[in-house]
């Protein structure tokens, strides 16, 4: 399974901000969206980076109530890993679990991004892919006695 297949269930919709969106706008998105992260792109959509709720937190031990009016520029993860629709599940878990990231945006082959999937979504496609082995193997085994 790839996360092509991940991205057909789910969808290609991606929560984005601007470099400048504060803070407290970020988690006003995040709230509101009840999701964990949101990518970062500039006005012609190239992807710059990545805020996640633990860029937040981070940022708020480190600098108490500042931390609000910082910008996501000030906060985002600029190294980012990326997958693309053929990335398989299994690569993706590897990248994430390695990482220790929880969300991982999704590039065309023209280096647009065209979806983003979390490490519930990896799992869950993981999960099914485990059953239906299980019940394909459950009716070999069936079928041969």
């Amino acid at each position: 399974m790839t996360v092509a297949a991940i991205l057909k269930h789910k969808g290609h919709d991606v929560a984005s901000v601007r470099p400048t969106t504060t803070v407290a706008e970020l988690a006003r998105l995040l709230s509101g969206k009840r999701i964990g992260a949101v990518v970062v792109q500039d006005a012609a959509e190239q992807l710059l980076g990545i805020v996640s709720e633990r860029d937040i937190v981070h940022a708020l031990a480190a600098n108490d109530t500042r931390a609000l009016d910082m910008t996501a520029g000030q906060l985002m993860t600029r190294a980012l890993k990326t997958a693309t629709l053929r990335t398989t599940v299994g690569e993706a878990m590897t990248m994430m679990t390695a990482g220790r990231f929880r969300h991982l945006p999704v590039l065309d082959e023209h280096g647009a991004l065209i979806g983003i999937v979390s490490i519930g979504d990896v799992v869950k496609a993981r999960i099914m892919q485990q059953d239906h082995e299980v019940d394909s193997l459950k009716a070999y085994v069936a079928g041969s006695v």
